[in-house]
């Protein structure tokens, strides 16, 4: 089956593009991450009480939701390599780029760990859920004294705010990346992680906006 999926990806690898599959992890996961920000930074605004813990532990569930996308995608690499394309050739520049895709999967590990390490260590302890569906329970730090129990949400939270303020400086240096390399340098970076449209028209560029083995547009063919 891994052979077979790989075979599948060459028709999309062979263009400078990611699978379909690539490119769905990659926008949802964005649109999470994105939500986690602006959540994440409004619930601090809350008055102590019922709506804040609850807006809490959305906050985690979704944080955990966001764990397992991670664990997926990274897998689904390891199976299916990204594509080729003209990012790889640009020296340190490309060694830079691969170093904060990892730091990317860092931090969707860590926020989401110290997150739910952060739930658990608030007493008394209330079990999260996995996309709404798994139950997941807390820590089990119940048994530690409150100055312990404390201190683990303390340094938890010292985590969570570091990789926060890290992340949120990447996600707007990872786009304007992302639209230099479209405008300014015009290769296909961009152009990869984004979906492919099937024609259902002539259209005027040719067959270049048409799926592999798929029909091809007659360029002649009117606009």
């Amino acid at each position: 089956m891994i052979r077979a999926l790989q075979q599948w990806s060459m028709s999309y690898r062979e263009r400078g593009k990611y699978t379909p599959v690539g490119v769905t992890f990659h926008w949802v996961m964005a649109g999470v991450v994105i939500y986690q920000l602006v959540t994440g930074w409004a619930m601090q605004r809350y008055l102590v009480g019922p709506a804040k813990l609850d807006a809490y532990q959305l906050h985690s569930e979704i944080g955990l939701t966001l764990l397992l996308l991670g664990a997926l995608r990274l897998l689904w690499r390891l199976i299916v390599p990204g594509p080729i394309n003209d990012a790889d050739s640009q020296g340190w520049r490309s060694r830079v780029a691969h170093a904060i895709h990892f730091i990317f999967y860092a931090l969707f590990t860590a926020l989401p760990l110290s997150g739910w390490i952060m739930w658990s260590a608030i007493q008394p302890s209330r079990d999260l859920s996995l996309a709404g569906l798994v139950p997941i329970p807390a820590m089990p730090f119940q048994d530690l004294s409150p100055e312990w129990q404390f201190r683990v949400l303390e340094a938890a939270g010292d985590v969570h705010v570091a990789c926060v303020i890290l992340l949120a400086l990447l996600i707007p240096a990872h786009a304007i990346a992302a639209i230099k390399h479209h405008f300014w340098d015009r290769d296909d970076v961009l152009k990869g992680m984004l979906p492919e449209v099937p024609d259902t028209h002539s259209h005027p560029a040719g067959p270049n906006y048409s799926r592999p083995g798929g029909p091809s547009p007659d360029a002649s063919g009117g606009g």
